[in-house]
Order: structure tokens, then C-alpha cells, then sequence
């Protein structure tokens, strides 16, 4: 049996730069531009953030959540939830891709905060028809 490792190195490689109703800009750090060629293709894509103002004791102790946005009245377990209070305090949103300037990305449909660090990208890909 595998033995798991409490501590990770996790490196940021963007943040919401803006958020604007529903279009989001995100900046990615220029290190990371190479990265970015090709993406351009996609019409959506996968965004992994750190839910920033989560990130503490109370709020990554939550295991068990009322999901009221939904008008919800009963508990259920936190990786049954969207909530951003979890233990690892990660978010994914499918969002489009609107349009791509060197390391500047537009993206429609983010539900991250301005000054939230970005994780990763991933290409959605839907039975071949992932690109635009």
C-alpha cells in the first residue's frame, strides 16, 4: 500500500484579473505562456482556481455543508457540494474561451472572485468536437 503525503507544493500560475458579470479576465504569469499555445483551439475549457478567501482553518475544516444556494435545508458531505469551504479549498468551472492575448485569457462563465490564483487550465474535450 501506498503511503499519502499531507504536504504538496502547489504552484499558481495566473489570477482572475478582472471580473465583469459573467466575463472574466484572467492573467497567467509569462513563465507560463508556452503552455498556452494551442489552447486557442478550444471553445471551452476547464479552470482550476484556489478559492483564496477560504483558505483557513475554519473553513478547510468543513466536512459537512447546507447548500442553501439551492434552496437546501438538509446537510450532505462537502464533496457532495460546490461549497468553497473544503479541505482543499479548489475550484472548477467549465467556462468558453472568448478570445486569448499572449498570457491575457477572456473567459465567460467563471465563478471565481477577482484576486483568485489560477491552478491550471484543461481543454474540454467532448467526443471530438472540442475544438472551435
Amino acid at each position: 500500500m501506498s503511503r499519502l503525503v499531507d504536504v504538496g507544493t502547489v504552484r499558481f500560475i495566473g489570477v482572475v484579473e478582472a471580473v465583469e458579470e459573467v466575463i472574466s479576465t484572467i492573467r497567467i504569469k509569462p513563465e507560463y505562456l508556452p503552455g498556452l499555445m494551442g489552447l486557442e483551439a478550444y471553445k471551452r475549457v476547464y479552470i482550476l482556481y484556489w478559492f483564496h478567501l477560504r483558505d483557513n482553518p475554519e473553513h478547510r475544516g468543513t466536512l459537512q455543508v447546507v447548500p442553501r444556494r439551492h434552496g437546501e435545508t438538509r446537510p450532505r458531505g462537502v464533496f457532495a457540494s460546490r461549497s468553497p469551504s473544503r479541505p482543499n479549498p479548489v475550484g472548477l468551472t467549465e467556462v468558453e474561451l472568448i478570445s486569448m492575448d499572449g498570457c491575457t485569457l477572456t473567459v465567460r462563465g467563471l465563478d471565481a472572485f477577482e484576486g483568485s490564483p489560477i491552478l491550471d487550465i484543461k481543454p474540454v474535450s467532448m467526443g471530438g468536437q472540442e475544438t472551435r
